[in-house]
């Protein structure tokens, strides 16, 4: 995980200058200049108008009496969006600009529900596997594959004091 960031942190900054650098030499420096100044700034309204648009989506939700998961997902997209928008920089303004389109997020949504699906299927499955003493022991359910839960009097409350090696000498 720490060099996933320090990558993310390290890589994407470079080539976002070099992407600048190049940009620049072709056109000038105060194109640049103001490309960056532009998108900023129109990046930052957009991502207002469409995050308060969010925003009440969540509020009439709440006041129905619903969940608002699809629109916390938008905002949260949004406010992501915002953030590369006002990042200086060409690759960073690409993807903010595409998550401020709708159907793009949309598409996203679809993807990171399939996406956290599986990984909740992970979970369950690896909480079903226990280690101990390096020897895999599986319980009734992934051995059989029919489903168990575990009645009141199969549960096995057990409490244990440790001793270190100095106190057995």
């Amino acid at each position: 995980m720490l060099l996933r960031l320090f990558l993310l942190f390290t890589i994407i900054p470079l080539a976002e200058l070099w992407l600048l650098l190049w940009f620049s030499s072709l056109t000038s420096p105060v194109i640049t200049f103001g490309l960056v100044v532009v998108t900023g700034i129109l990046g930052a309204w957009l991502a207002r108008k469409q995050g308060s648009q969010a925003w009440k989506k969540i509020q009439q939700s709440m006041v129905q009496g619903q969940p608002p998961t699809g629109v916390v997902l938008d905002g949260l997209m949004i406010l992501i969006a915002g953030a590369f928008l006002i990042t200086p920089g060409i690759m960073t303004d690409m993807v903010g600009f595409a998550l401020l389109i709708p159907s793009l997020r949309e598409m996203l949504k679809i993807r990171m529900g399939e996406w956290l699906k599986q990984r909740a299927l992970m979970q369950v499955r690896s909480q079903n596997t226990f280690y101990t003493s390096g020897t895999r022991f599986q319980d009734f359910q992934q051995s059989t594959g029919s489903p168990h839960t575990p009645a009141e009097d199969e549960i096995i409350d057990v409490e244990f004091t440790r001793k270190d090696s100095s106190e057995t000498e």
